[in-house]
């Protein structure tokens, strides 16, 4: 399943980062630990990391910036026990990909996992144009079109969609769609609720954004 991919735990709890090692491990993934910050700033190159925000020698949101730094492809998930919206909203904007809140299921956080995978395959350079089943999205242009048929949608419709059109097939976490389009996650979210309401409508075809209930949406894929 993970075969060929590196992952970088960065954990400093030992019994945790054992735990998780052994069961990535066991998923195919290969898989280093850093127990600190000067651990991982020296670590082997790698696809991903999880990471603690939480550590003995440095902030972890102070990495997360480094690392993003360094590279604009590497997956970064922020694996926290700092469950707090602020906290979730800075990793992010400091270049986490997603987050995980402790305590975490592997299954949750293997779907994350691939998510942040596959965005990062499909991420670089970004595409101009993003085909997803029948719809077509032209980023420079700001143009949708479904089955050869023209959309149109407002500026945060359009910001809506590529956010799901970046991960075609992926469920997309709320608080993600909210930092693609209106650049912050303190805000309704009900308002995504309508958008994506409004969306389905001007795309003809409701079942193209399907609701990932407790997640978010997800634009089919086939």
């Amino acid at each position: 399943m993970g075969a060929g991919v590196r992952i970088l735990l960065v954990e400093d709890d030992r019994r945790v980062a054992a735990a998780l090692s052994s069961a990535l491990t066991r998923r195919g993934y290969e898989v280093e630990h850093a127990a600190t910050v000067a651990a991982a700033i020296s670590a082997a190159p790698c696809d991903l990391v999880l990471l603690d925000l939480t550590l003995p020698d440095g902030d972890g949101t102070d990495l997360c910036r480094e690392l993003r730094r360094r590279s604009s492809q590497l997956g970064i998930i922020a694996v926290t026990a700092r469950g707090e919206e602020r906290d979730r909203v800075l990793g992010l904007r400091l270049g986490a990909d997603d987050y995980v809140v402790k305590p975490f299921s592997m299954v949750e956080l293997q779907a994350r996992i691939e998510a942040v995978l596959r965005r990062a395959a499909h991420a670089a350079p970004e595409r101009n144009l993003i085909e997803v089943g029948p719809v077509r999205v032209d980023v420079g242009a700001r143009t949708v079109t479904v089955a050869a048929r023209p959309v149109s949608l407002t500026r945060k419709e359009f910001d809506v969609l590529l956010s799901l059109a970046r991960q075609p097939g992926v469920a997309v976490p709320r608080d993600r769609i909210l930092l693609d389009a209106w650049g912050t996650t303190f805000a309704d979210r009900h308002t995504v609720e309508v958008h994506v309401g409004s969306l389905r409508g001007k795309l003809g075809d409701p079942r193209l954004v399907e609701t990932v209930r407790g997640v978010g949406y997800r634009l089919r894929a086939e």
